[in-house]
């Protein structure tokens, strides 16, 4: 089942690449036939706009800021199929947990949450491999193993925060860059070249521009993903705890704490007999 979702994953990932690059690809011809419909207003050398801006660009921050927006590309692409709730809280896994855990079969409980790769499955078993000493020990365990699962997404999307820091930043740099170049070309004694002028001018705002596009979605999407994560681990922390109070009880009923070893019962095993009382001296 891991294995699945992985390539799963993966497809999706690649699938969601080459959907970014056809867009890019087909933008130009439709910016271009939209601003051509005046004649001598159409540019002589019908160039792909998109591809004007990466050659204004330059061949530095041109592919800088393309690989910037490819990698915040795969940060949402990965962070999305992550933080699904269906991902986080398998449907199913509850009632089927609930009904195993009635049923007094703990061995099988505790293997089908170890199974389980979800938010889910890992924090039920965090806790209930210390359930046996007690449930404030086994609920620490449980909300340790959701802080980890956490720290470590919200590790993923301060990536994203720091692409929305850097465009702007890049696109200063550029747009610096640019009118520098401008005003040398102004400054020449030998008159006027509106060739380098432009050239100058047309580099400070494309790279400005990509610059932004990169900034926007990834504020955005660090805003979002940062809300989802705290979603997604309170859902799971709540449900978590629930289902450790009511194996902690089922088990009290069934004669003591289980236990996360060989020695946990299975379908059909008695439950453990209670230890007898040591006689006062």
């Amino acid at each position: 089942m891991p294995s699945k979702l992985i390539v799963r994953r993966h497809a999706t990932l690649v699938f969601a690449l080459l959907a970014v690059i056809v867009v890019l690809m087909l933008a130009g011809p439709v910016l271009a036939q939209d601003g051509g419909g005046g004649g001598d207003a159409t540019p002589a050398s019908g160039k792909n706009i998109f591809v004007h801006i990466i050659e204004s660009a330059g061949w530095v921050f041109g592919p800088l800021l393309i690989l910037m927006s490819i990698f915040l590309v795969v940060l949402i692409v990965l962070l999305t199929l992550d933080l699904r709730m269906s991902v986080a809280i398998p449907p199913g896994f509850v009632d089927e947990f609930i009904d195993t855990v009635n049923k007094r079969r703990f061995k099988e409980a505790f293997e089908m949450a170890r199974n389980d790769s979800s938010f889910l499955g890992r924090v039920l078993t965090a806790g209930m491999s210390r359930l046996q000493y007690g449930l404030e020990d086994a609920r620490d365990a449980a909300m340790n193993m959701l802080e980890s699962i956490r720290s470590g997404k919200e590790q993923l999307n301060n990536y994203t925060a720091v692409l929305g820091s850097l465009g702007p930043l890049v696109g200063l740099v550029g747009t610096v860059l640019g009118m520098i170049r401008s005003f040398i070309a102004l400054s020449e004694g030998r008159g006027l070249n509106p060739a380098l002028l432009s050239k100058g001018i047309s580099e400070a705002l494309s790279i400005t521009f990509l610059g932004i596009a990169v900034s926007v979605p990834a504020i955005f999407f660090n805003a979002f993903f940062r809300n989802r994560i705290v979603k997604v681990s309170m859902d799971t922390g709540h449900i978590a705890d629930d289902l450790l109070t009511q194996m902690y009880h089922n088990s009290k009923k069934a004669g003591g704490p289980p236990t996360t070893g060989s020695t946990m019962g299975g379908p059909g095993t008695p439950p453990p007999p209670a230890t007898p009382p040591v006689p006062a001296r």
